[in-house]
């Protein structure tokens, strides 16, 4: 297995060269003559035109496993006057994780195609067979990471809940099974009275398809357990007309204001987007009709020139009408998707280190703050590269509950339908409006500030938002 990681990781190097390359040799050809290099003031070659980045795709998530596949980067520099900035980028991905995992996605970022306007485009098919439901209302769910739940039958008492604790046990009892399709489109344009401000309208669908956690394994009773997901389902918590997922239409008008210098590295400058986003429930028809607010405020402090930025983000979100169903929850309404994932909250795109999914509420609010310094800077391949540390730190918080009565009264339910061997309340702790915080350091290696490695270690401060380190090596920045 290390022999293959390690052989994997030269590949993809070799392909990267590659792609570097042809890159090269796409903006520099024509007709055969080579065109003169152009640098900038700080020394930078000034791309042009179209560039072409085919790559593979090779990444680690703690909470997904390893990553492989493929993807390709489409730039136009036009003429290299915006440059760092670009005028069009496409990007086209097909990836899987070992822990069950499928990406299928292409996204579409324009920004030339009418006067101050960006157009951005995103669609994607996802599976996740070990998806993670940690219950509602963050704290107020108890969590066991080494608890296994098994159901039994037996000819006395009925149905029997068996809890049992074993740390080598391999338990699905936070997992299940989620299938989503998204389509996101997205129009932003200039207000008529100043330089940063803008408004968007967006249209978004999504199809999910959720159910109980579909792996089987003989070795380690994965049919025998039960799983919180059916608890909650059998509570009534989740609704029957819900449990198997369903569809969300949603219409968006948004805020903006962005004065960053730069999209995917930026180092001064703001951003702040707030959107309300109406879902109507015309295609179900199960009275799921519900509006949220979301808001972002991102924010860049240059300490020492472009080489050291204090950047930090807000994020909000919570439910200002009708009734929102437990799969839209996870949810965040941005107007526009920079991640492959938009759950919140927990894990790599939202409260890094703490466990994927671990709150969930109606309401919720979350913070990170890194310090970002570039350490080198050097010319390869005839690209400009950067590496960079961020040491960072988030929390995150439930500012508004999610059936919490409900929840309260849960396992009263529970206890009349089963026997129950264990003392432990699987669906409701005392519940704590505690706050969910997380620290850790990441690495970037940046090629002309638009193609970003990135490496990232944290771990939660509560080990009731698990106990172990997460890594994360993927693409970019977190904002």
């Amino acid at each position: 297995m290390k022999r293959s990681r390690k052989l994997l990781a030269v590949v993809s190097i070799l392909l990267m060269s590659f792609a570097l390359q042809a890159q090269d040799s796409i903006q520099n050809n024509d007709n055969g003559k080579k065109k003169e290099k152009v640098y900038n003031e700080k020394g930078e070659l000034i791309k042009k035109g179209w560039n072409f980045g085919p790559l593979p795709v090779v990444g680690f998530n703690s909470d997904l496993g390893f990553q492989y596949g493929a993807c390709v980067d489409i730039f136009n520099y036009g003429d290299g006057s915006r440059y760092p900035k670009f005028d069009y980028k496409m990007n086209l991905e097909a990836s899987a994780y070992t822990k069950g995992s499928l990406n299928l996605r292409f996204y579409g970022d324009f920004y030339n195609l009418m006067p101050n306007s960006r157009l951005f485009v995103d669609a994607g098919y996802f599976t996740d067979k070990r998806f993670e439901f940690y219950g509602f209302n963050g704290f107020a769910s108890p969590y066991y990471d080494d608890i296994y739940v098994l159901g039994q039958q037996t000819t006395d008492n009925g149905q029997q809940l068996i809890e049992n604790f074993d740390p080598n046990f391999n338990s699905v009892f936070y997992r299940m099974d989620r299938k989503q399709f998204r389509f996101n489109s997205c129009l932003r344009n200039k207000f008529g009275f100043g330089e940063h401000f803008y408004y968007g309208v967006g249209l978004s669908y999504f199809n999910y398809n959720m159910g109980r956690i579909n792996i089987h394994n003989e070795e380690y009773l994965y049919d025998e357990q039960i799983t919180l997901f059916e608890l909650y389902r059998e509570s009534g918590l989740i609704r029957a007309n819900e449990a198997d997922g369903g569809n969300v239409t949603q219409l968006k008008l948004a805020f903006i204001y962005d004065s960053k210098n730069h999209d995917s590295d930026p180092t001064k400058g703001a951003y702040f987007e707030a959107t309300v986003t109406a879902a109507p429930d015309f295609i179900d028809r199960e009275g799921y009709n519900h509006m949220t607010f979301n808001a972002v405020w991102q924010h860049y402090i240059p300490i020492v020139k472009e080489n050291l930025t204090f950047a930090y983000r807000l994020v909000t979100q919570n439910v200002i009408a009708g009734d929102i169903p437990y799969y839209a929850m996870f949810n965040s309404n941005m107007l526009f998707y920079k991640k492959m994932s938009t759950d919140a909250m927990g894990g790599a795109n939202s409260v890094r280190g703490i466990n994927r999914n671990r709150v969930i509420g109606a309401g919720y609010a979350w913070l990170n703050a890194e310090l970002r310094w570039k350490v080198a800077g050097f010319q390869f391949i005839n690209q400009n590269w950067n590496v960079a540390l961020n040491p960072f730190f988030d929390a995150g918080m439930v500012t508004q509950s999610y059936r919490l009565e409900e929840q309260e009264k849960a396992w009263s339910e529970i206890e009349k339908q089963y026997d129950i061997i264990g003392n432990n309340n699987l669906i409701i702790d005392s519940y704590t409006k505690g706050i969910h915080t997380s620290a850790g350091c990441g690495l970037k290696l940046i090629m002309n500030k638009n193609f970003i490695i990135s490496a990232e270690a944290a771990k939660a401060l509560d080990a009731r938002d698990g106990d172990n380190l997460k890594v994360y090596i993927g693409f970019n920045y977190l904002f």
